[in-house]
């Protein structure tokens, strides 16, 4: 968990954009420590960049799009999260078009490359945002908090519908947990709604292929869901992903109830407004031979070194 990390090797795949429809290739470049991670827009003339950080988000509606100098790029969080949720702190991704393929509605595919591909670490410690006072955020029924504690998020939904109802989830900040309890969780999205959008010339990508579709009474996909609770699992992931934005691992307690990008995003905000919350963590020689008690051991445990 003490030093930065990024991938063994290149590593490209490709896949369907989901509001757009079409094939966009995707080329994730190892790269050197404190360079963070970078998408390239490799479709465009000059190849800009942008920082995939929090002050670069341009758009929280119904994904996450950042932007820079005019540039975007939507539908992030899913792959952000992945790389996050296996411990990747610096890389350059080049993608070849507006946004990052949805592949199957989860960042199960993403983390299953990043596993084959393997990660190497580089020499230079990794910096923690460590929590020492509870920040909150209260938007209407909504609301995100943090507090002193092991490094884990909490997160409650509540929709009318019978296959949903309330559901709440905990899940520690661990690569090995990440993988297997969260990382196939797909989006999901009600009938209704993906016609309305699709009337509208968005989410032509989407399929039951790629999400969790629900009629009024049940769930359309003939293989139904990966998990009881896959809708509350998927938030989680989509706030992995959000979270990644801080641009270092965040230890302490998360609690979210009825949350959205919007909300994710604010929350950032308003955590690092607080400065008197929080401080920068980077572990001396001394702390990376005997690990703090408040830095959770196995939080990265279990990476391809």
């Amino acid at each position: 968990m003490f030093w930065q990390k990024t991938l063994a090797r290149p590593l490209k795949f490709s896949g369907i954009g989901l509001h757009g429809g079409r094939p966009v290739a995707v080329t994730i470049h190892p790269a050197q420590a404190n360079q963070g991670l970078r998408f390239v827009r490799a479709d465009l003339p000059g190849r800009p960049q942008i920082l995939a950080h929090h002050s670069r988000v341009v758009d929280t509606t119904r994904a996450t799009t950042l932007g820079e100098n005019g540039c975007t790029l939507s539908t992030v969080e899913h792959l952000l999260a992945a790389l996050r949720g296996l411990g990747v702190d610096n890389a350059l991704i080049h993608v070849e078009g507006p946004e990052v393929p949805i592949m199957d509605g989860s960042a199960a595919p993403f983390a299953r490359l990043l596993t084959e591909t393997g990660l190497r670490s580089l020499p230079w410690p990794r910096a923690h945002l460590l929590i020492e006072q509870p920040v909150e955020l209260r938007q209407g029924e909504q609301w995100m908090r943090v507090s002193p504690g092991e490094a884990k998020i909490t997160y409650t939904i509540d929709f009318t519908h019978p296959l949903i109802r309330r559901q709440r989830f905990t899940a520690p900040m661990k690569p090995g947990i990440f993988c297997r309890e969260i990382a196939p969780a797909r989006t999901f999205g009600f009938l209704k709604e993906v016609e309305y959008l699709q009337a509208q010339g968005l989410a032509l990508g989407g399929s039951l292929d790629n999400a969790v579709v629900l009629d009024d009474t049940g769930v359309l996909n003939p293989g139904g869901l990966r998990f009881p609770e896959e809708c509350v699992r998927h938030k989680i992931l989509d706030a992995f992903g959000d979270l990644a934005l801080l641009g270092l691992p965040l230890l302490g307690r998360l609690e979210v109830s009825r949350g959205s990008h919007a909300l994710h995003h604010k929350f950032l905000e308003a955590l690092l407004a607080r400065e008197d919350a929080w401080s920068l963590w980077v572990p001396t020689a001394r702390e990376r031979a005997a690990r703090p008690r408040w830095a959770p051991a196995p939080l990265w445990e279990g990476v391809p070194a």
